[in-house]
């Protein structure tokens, strides 16, 4: 489900609402919360030619390359070439749940200061969707660990 708020935001910040958030933090936060079922899918054949395609996309035809698309085959990228280490013991052990919690937590404190404080995250126009998805996404890792010390 954060995967789902992560995507969120990317669309996003593709979009009309801009925000001041680095969204190349979302990319491994959302390696790290994607559904193992998604996560095989892209893993195996699928993302394989998909970062195929989109490797000879980004180097032989540039200038057709949309720039929307960097961030999603960089993340389909980051699936397939993941040390089998990382991709199956640090996904879903506490350690990943921590590095989730370290991004969403700097994500949450660049948009408070950007806004201009935690009053105005939540009174500009663009601000409530982009706080109430942050803070989703620092509310999952604290449960996570909250659940895993219970």
């Amino acid at each position: 489900m954060p995967s789902i708020w992560a995507a969120y935001l990317l669309i996003l910040d593709r979009t009309n609402w801009k925000s001041n958030i680095l969204t190349g933090l979302l990319i491994p936060y959302i390696f790290f919360t994607l559904p193992s079922i998604l996560f095989n899918i892209f893993r195996g054949q699928i993302g394989q030619w998909i970062a195929l395609v989109a490797v000879i996309l980004r180097i032989f035809f540039p200038k057709h390359f949309p720039e929307w698309l960097e961030l999603p085959a960089a993340l389909i990228l980051l699936i397939v070439v993941a040390p089998s280490l990382i991709a199956n013991t640090v996904r879903g052990d506490w350690i990943g749940v921590v590095i989730c919690l370290v991004i969403a937590g700097y994500l949450l404190q660049e948009h408070i200061r950007a806004a201009g404080g935690f009053r105005n995250a939540f009174t500009k126009a663009n601000g409530v969707s982009n706080t109430v998805g942050i803070v989703i996404l620092f509310v999952y890792p604290v449960w996570a660990l909250v659940l895993d010390i219970l």
